[in-house]
């Protein structure tokens, strides 16, 4: 349960913006510190969904504090991780690989408390719609995907691309928000 002293701050092991405007958005005690980890998974020869987990596992491990949440968002086509672009052109094959097919989003959540340790993957499915040629050009050159797992995001421009999602729509954002938001409740840390 929370103390009755000093107030609860849950520490965001992630550069993300996004995932900081989420757990802003339903009033967490937040205190940012990116993990100054490598986010690249190359070199881990994992399965997408064991990378997602191992990725978010590293960042939460990388940062000190009681009440620590780290998350990892892997893109998966068919078993090819799909990262984020290193530049335009990468973001633009991307685009065309996703174009009218099926993919899967993997976002694994660390959540380290003063009691216990969990760490799990929340998985959507995303269905693109077919994109010319001119369409992807110009998402790509809006630049938004360049920051983003798989070189789009769902929540911005990148909405013009979805044909339809499986699951929970903020598992593809960068955090499944409802999940993280019951076991920080279970856990007696209020917003």
């Amino acid at each position: 349960m929370a103390g009755r002293n000093a107030p609860l701050v849950l520490t965001l092991a992630s550069g993300s913006p996004r995932r900081r405007a989420l757990l802003e958005a339903l009033g967490f005690p937040l205190r940012v510190v990116p993990p100054g980890v490598e986010e690249k998974g190359e070199s881990l020869p994992l399965d997408p969904k064991e990378l997602a987990l191992a990725l978010a596992r590293r960042k939460g491990e990388a940062v000190p504090g009681e009440w620590v949440l780290a998350a990892d968002t892997v893109v998966d086509l068919e078993g090819r991780v799909l990262g984020k672009p290193k530049d335009r052109a990468e973001n633009h094959l991307f685009l065309r690989l996703l174009s009218g097919r099926t993919h899967r989003v993997h976002t694994a959540i660390y959540l380290r408390t003063p009691g216990d340790l969990v760490a799990e993957v929340h998985t959507t499915q995303v269905r693109f719609r077919r994109l010319s040629e001119e369409e992807i050009a110009w998402y790509v050159q809006s630049g938004e995907g360049l920051d983003k797992a798989g070189g789009y995001g769902a929540q911005g421009l990148g909405m013009a691309l979805l044909q339809g999602i499986e699951g929970d729509f903020y598992t593809v954002v960068g955090l499944p928000v409802a999940r993280v938001f019951a076991l920080l409740w279970e856990r007696g840390f209020r917003p």
